[in-house]
């Protein structure tokens, strides 16, 4: 094995870009069940602010365990994910057993948000519910599969 390049410890964060930044912070705000932890989503459509980093894009970050997940609303309106394009295929989030993955495909029932059913993987001890955001994009809730 060689030297790697860099040594990571951990993904930092990650951020979606999207093409309605309300929808999408609402949806996450729900999924996640907290609300962000910066959020510039009301300079979005200001001039500049979609150029601005230091302005989050006009958008917004949510904690997430010890990382973070952004949402950056720049993409055309009408514009929808393709998983089969070079870049992003799908977001997993982990959560702590299968019935933790359970008792969401519950609640996501009781919000009118469609996803697959909770998945086993016994090779690998994992266990997935699938869902789309608003963008199409897909998200893996994972837990240990026992």
């Amino acid at each position: 094995m060689t030297e790697p390049l860099a040594q990571p410890r951990a993904i930092h964060h990650v951020r979606l870009t999207v093409t309605d930044i309300g929808r999408s912070k609402e949806f996450y705000r729900r999924l996640l069940g907290v609300d962000p932890v910066i959020d510039t989503s009301d300079q979005a459509g200001q001039p500049g602010v979609s150029e601005d980093p230091a302005r989050y894009y006009g958008g917004c970050i949510f904690p997430v365990g010890d990382g973070l997940f952004g949402l950056r609303p720049v993409a055309d309106a009408g514009d929808r994910f393709d998983s089969t394009r070079v870049g992003l295929d799908h977001v997993s989030l982990a959560v702590g057993s299968r019935a933790d993955l359970v008792a969401a495909a519950g609640r996501l029932d009781a919000a009118g948000i469609e996803h697959g059913e909770v998945i086993d993987f016994a090779d690998s001890g994992l266990s997935i519910l699938s869902l789309q955001d608003p963008d199409d994009i897909n998200l893996e809730l994972v837990a240990p599969a026992s």
